[in-house]
């Protein structure tokens, strides 16, 4: 009789204990996809982008936009739009990019067509327009710059057009080749995420575009190295191997705002070390990254994005940040002529 009491009460333990199991879980499923509900706006974002745009359909693109702006005329483009629209027509592969496609375009809203009408029934436009407004956003604009009028003056003149400047100040040589995803052994193995641009060593690094610096110091990949991110916080710029000894502009601090074509850095060959100061690079060159950020989660984290940004580069060449020695003592440079962004967030 006891034995069998024991064997009824053990079945009865195990059975609430499955009961139980079952409730618990079932409350936590419950409160798991309740927040999961809450929360699918604030996942709703993009996962990846590969930018394969050529500097071809970029400099045609931009060239239309901001013509048309400075023209005033009655139709006036967005080049980033343009884009958009040529990427969804060949699933955003530019490796046969052909100008007619682009000028068929152009006659079509010459014509009166709306974007919004020619794009209705292109599934993936609008990913596209999301993905290179990510990209690309910074780069063209109202600002203003300083030049020399006839009486050798200087003078700040208003104008449209490109406001991010190439990475290497004016005047410097370097090279560079399309090596985004090479592979890479220092720590582990790993493919490389930026383009590496090869110059000499102290050769001025300018800020591509205005921001704030996130992050300025040491990293045993990068050496020393700098993170700035753009004011829409879209875009992460990532400059690595700067100079041993004296890598940075002077004054430079994490949590400042720079404009676009300000001198940050000199090229080094700094980085592969735990330790400090170290030259365990090969060759001087300044590793310059893009990573596009959609949503907070992205960043350090394996979701990161980073994109090929030698195409970037060759459109950049285009526009280049004169600089002058301004500190005889350090050896500093700094920009020429003065900018001001239309949306610039602080001061010197």
């Amino acid at each position: 009789m006891f034995i069998k009491c024991l064997k009824i009460n053990k079945t009865i333990i195990i059975l609430s204990f499955i009961i139980i199991f079952i409730i618990v879980s079932s409350i936590f499923l419950f409160f798991s996809f309740a927040n999961s509900d809450d929360n699918s706006e604030d996942k709703n974002y993009i996962k990846w982008v590969d930018f394969n745009v050529t500097s071809e359909a970029m400099k045609l693109t931009s060239k239309l936009d901001i013509e048309s702006h400075n023209s005033n005329s009655e139709v006036k483009y967005n080049w980033i739009e343009l884009l958009a629209y040529l990427a969804a027509q060949n699933g955003g592969n530019f490796d046969n990019f052909k100008k007619s496609n682009l000028d068929y375009l152009v006659s079509q809203l010459e014509n009166g067509e709306k974007m919004s009408d020619l794009t209705s029934n292109m599934k993936f436009y609008d990913y596209y327009y999301e993905a290179y407004s990510a990209v690309l956003s910074g780069f063209i604009g109202n600002y203003s710059i300083e030049v020399e009028n006839a009486e050798n003056e200087k003078i700040m003149e208003n104008r449209y057009g490109v406001k991010a400047f190439l990475p290497i100040a004016k005047n410097y040589s370097f090279s560079h080749y399309d090596d985004f995803g090479n592979s890479r052994s220092y720590g582990f193995k790993r493919v490389h995420l930026g383009n590496d641009l090869m110059g000499s060593i102290g050769t001025p690094i300018i800020a591509v575009e205005s921001g704030i610096i996130e992050h300025l110091g040491w990293n045993q990949y990068g050496g020393w190295r700098i993170g700035i991110r753009s004011f829409d916080g879209k875009r992460y710029y990532y400059y690595a191997h700067l100079r041993k000894n004296h890598p940075y502009a002077e004054g430079l601090e994490e949590g400042m705002t720079v404009k676009a074509g300000d001198v940050i850095g000199y090229l080094g060959m700094t980085g592969y070390s735990t330790k400090e100061n170290v030259n365990n690079i090969n060759v001087p060159h300044l590793h310059f990254g893009m990573q596009l950020i959609f949503d907070e989660s992205q960043i350090d984290s394996p979701n990161e994005i980073w994109i090929d940004v030698y195409q970037i580069i060759e459109f950049l060449k285009q526009n280049r940040s004169e600089v002058y020695q301004s500190n005889t003592e350090t050896k500093d440079y700094s920009r020429k002529y003065d900018f001001i962004e239309e949306n610039f967030e602080g001061g010197d």
